[in-house]
C-alpha cells in the first residue's frame, strides 16, 4: 500500500492529541481532511485505527501498533530533511546563544537539543547575558541571538518574535508589611524605596523601574545595581524592594524575601534578538527550534 509522509503525520499528531479538531488546527488543515486520511489509511489496513464517539476518540490496539512502529521512523525521515535543508540553506558553524534569566534558559537549552538533532554540523554554545549592557554582546559578534525581557527599541537590534510573557511581582524584604498580603498594586510603589538595575537603556527602565505610579505619586529610588543576587541581598537587607518575574520565586527562593504578585501590572514580555548585520540562516534556524519549543511548552498537556 501507498502512504503519504502527510498521511503519516496526520497519524501520529491524531493518536497524540486523540482530538480530531485540535490535530487540524495544530497541522492547519480541515478536521475533515484529518478524517479522510485516517479512513484511507484503515482502508489499506483493513482495521480501525480509531474508536471514535461523540466524546472520545482512542486508540485501538492495532493503531496502537502502527504508532509504535512509525513514530520513531518518521522522527528520522523529519531530522534527515531538515539536515539536508540545513546544508543547504548555510545552517552550520557555530551559534552563541544568550539568555537573561533562568527560565529562559531552560527554554534555551531545550531548544538547542532540538536543533542540534537537526543540525548536526551546527555547534550551539549557551550563555547567560549580563545584566549590565546586555546589547553589546550582540553588537560585537560575542553573541549571535538573545532571549531577553522587553521592551528593547534599537536601530542595529532586530527585534524577533516574542517567545512568552510572564506575570510580575515585586520582591520585598521577610519583614516587610507587603510580605503579608496575597497581592499587591503599582500604587504601592510609591510606599518603599525601589531597588533598580543600572546599563540598561533608559526606555526599559522606564518600563520596568518607573518613576512614578499610575496616579502620579513618585517612587522613592534605593540602591542601584548591575547583578540580580546583589538586587536580592539589597532587598534582604530592608533597603528597598524590587520588581520581578512571579516565576523568579522559583528559581530565587531564600528565606529573606517574599514573592508578592502584582494584581494590576502589565505582563513581562520575552523575545529574541539579534544584531542586524547578523540575520543569518543559522540565527533563524534557531528562532524556529525556540518557537516550537516555546508552542510545545504552552500547550496544556491532556491525560
Amino acid at each position: 500500500m501507498t502512504v503519504e509522509l502527510r498521511e503519516i503525520e496526520i497519524f501520529l499528531v491524531l493518536a497524540e492529541e486523540l482530538h480530531f479538531g485540535r490535530t487540524a488546527e495544530r497541522l492547519r488543515v480541515t478536521p475533515a481532511r484529518v478524517s479522510q486520511a485516517i479512513k484511507k489509511q484503515e482502508r489499506a489496513i483493513g482495521a480501525e485505527l480509531f474508536k471514535r464517539t461523540s466524546r472520545s476518540v482512542q486508540l485501538t490496539p492495532i493503531g496502537a501498533v502502527l504508532r509504535d512502529g512509525l513514530a520513531a521512523g518518521y522522527q528520522q525521515i523529519k531530522e534527515a530533511l531538515s539536515a539536508a535543508a540545513a546544508a543547504g540553506r548555510g545552517v552550520t558553524g557555530e551559534l552563541d546563544v544568550a539568555y537573561s534569566a533562568a527560565w529562559c534558559g531552560t527554554l534555551v537549552v531545550a531548544a538547542a537539543d532540538a536543533f542540534r538533532a537537526r543540525h548536526p554540523n551546527c555547534r550551539v554554545r549557551i550563555h547567560e547575558s549580563p545584566l549590565l549592557d546586555p546589547l553589546v554582546p550582540l553588537r560585537n559578534g560575542t553573541h549571535d541571538i538573545q532571549l531577553i525581557e522587553l521592551p528593547i527599541d534599537e536601530p542595529d537590534i532586530v527585534n524577533g518574535p516574542v517567545l512568552f510573557s510572564e506575570p510580575r511581582a515585586l520582591v520585598v524584604p521577610a519583614g516587610h508589611p507587603f510580605a503579608q498580603q496575597d497581592t499587591v498594586s503599582l500604587e504601592d510603589l510609591a510606599e518603599s524605596p525601589l531597588i533598580t538595575v543600572t546599563g540598561q537603556p533608559q526606555y526599559f527602565l522606564e518600563h520596568h523601574y518607573p518613576r512614578r505610579t499610575p496616579k502620579g505619586r513618585p517612587i522613592p529610588r534605593g540602591p542601584s545595581t548591575t547583578a540580580w543576587q546583589e538586587v536580592l541581598a539589597l532587598v534582604a537587607a530592608g533597603k528597598g524592594v524590587s520588581p520581578t518575574c512571579a516565576r523568579a520565586a522559583q528559581y530565587y527562593s531564600r528565606p529573606d524575601v517574599v514573592y508578592v504578585p502584582f494584581h494590576d501590572a502589565p505582563l513581562v514580555d520575552y523575545g529574541l534578538l539579534w544584531a542586524a548585520t547578523n540575520s543569518t540562516p543559522t540565527v533563524h534556524a534557531f528562532t524556529e527550534s525556540l518557537l516550537e519549543e516555546a508552542a510545545r511548552r504552552s500547550t496544556p498537556s491532556r491525560q
